[in-house]
């Protein structure tokens, strides 16, 4: 085995901790082969093989927008309870193969009700799936889910059922409440409404930004209360808004292949984590989705140490800052 497979190896064994991993991004094709065969539901192929392109983004896609089509087969398959519940089953397991000590899994269940069911059955399903990986799996792993408001024209009210969910499940396998989907589509400002009632409620927060859209998302997110930001990667753009984060303390999820993709950064070079680390700013190496771009947490170390030179030293850190960052240590502020 070479050095650089040996350093790469070593690199990988950083990654603990997951703390932006989408359910539905990270379905294996061999589960929704599964799925869709005992549903009936035609897929575009029949073998894994078949239907990765479908699932996983090139890593020349256009935009944020061609990212999020990869999710069409997975929603599509994940309308029932029993489907949810194997979802989380199956990626909990994954998990644990894979090494990880702790992970929170985000999901929008408002996405889940096309067959008629409800936030609360979608909620209960995924938590009862995660539930029995970690019983089953090798005592380490600890799983938290966490419920994703969705970004468009329509969905305040399934947005508000969701935050009110989070609520009655906060501490019950449910960790906080998100804002997902088309950012530069649908601006953070928009939202107000959801994040009062999740503060009101005592849920804590991330929000996506500063992905599709650039740092006036993130300053709606703080200014909402976010105590992590989903990517964060155009912080780097304004001075004043570094130091603000750097200041409070504020959580970067950030997810290196898939802000590649998404053209959040056009090259590896271009990557602000070293900057965020230099100025203090608590940032960390997450998944974002493990199937749509085709990695893992570790795999993102690798990725990290191999085109980024990152050191030991930045490892250590990124690692330590996720440990403090898991949302049991979070408090609404």
């Amino acid at each position: 085995m070479s050095n650089t497979a040996d350093r790469d190896g070593y690199m990988e064994d950083f990654g603990k901790i997951d703390l932006h991993l989408h359910l539905d991004g990270s379905l294996p094709a061999e589960t929704i082969l599964k799925l869709a065969g005992k549903d009936r539901i035609e897929l575009p192929a029949d073998t894994a093989e078949g239907l990765r392109p479908y699932l996983t983004a090139r890593i020349d896609c256009e935009s944020l927008n061609e990212y999020l089509k990869c999710f069409e087969l997975p929603l599509a398959v994940l309308q029932t309870a029993e489907n949810l519940r194997t979802a989380a089953y199956d990626l909990g397991k994954e998990l644990d193969k894979r090494g990880l000590e702790y992970a929170e899994v985000r999901f929008a269940p408002q996405l889940h009700g096309e067959k008629g069911l409800t936030q609360t059955e979608a909620v209960q399903a995924v938590l009862t799936g995660f539930r029995q990986a970690e019983e089953e799996g090798r005592g380490r792993i600890g799983i938290r889910t966490i419920l994703c408001c969705m970004r468009g024209d329509r969905t305040h009210r399934a947005n508000m059922e969701t935050v009110r969910t989070a609520a009655e499940y906060l501490g019950k396998g449910v960790a906080a409440a998100d804002l997902a989907g088309a950012e530069g589509l649908y601006p953070t400002r928009d939202f107000e409404e959801e994040f009062a009632l999740a503060g009101s409620l005592g849920v804590p927060f991330t929000i996506h930004a500063g992905e599709a859209d650039g740092p006036e998302s993130i300053r709606a997110a703080l200014k909402f209360g976010a105590v992590r930001i989903g990517h964060g990667v155009r912080a780097v753009e304004d001075e004043e808004l570094m130091e603000e984060l750097a200041g409070r303390g504020v959580v970067l999820e950030m997810c290196p292949t898939s802000n590649l993709q998404t053209k959040a950064v056009k090259r590896i070079s271009d990557y602000p984590l070293r900057e965020y680390l230099r100025r203090g700013i608590k940032a960390t190496v997450n998944s974002d989705n493990m199937t749509v771009s085709d990695t893992w947490v570790g795999g993102e170390f690798g990725l990290l140490s191999r085109e980024y030179a990152l050191t030991e030293g930045e490892a250590r850190q990124l690692l330590k800052n996720a440990e403090e960052a898991v949302f049991r240590n979070c408090t609404v502020p």
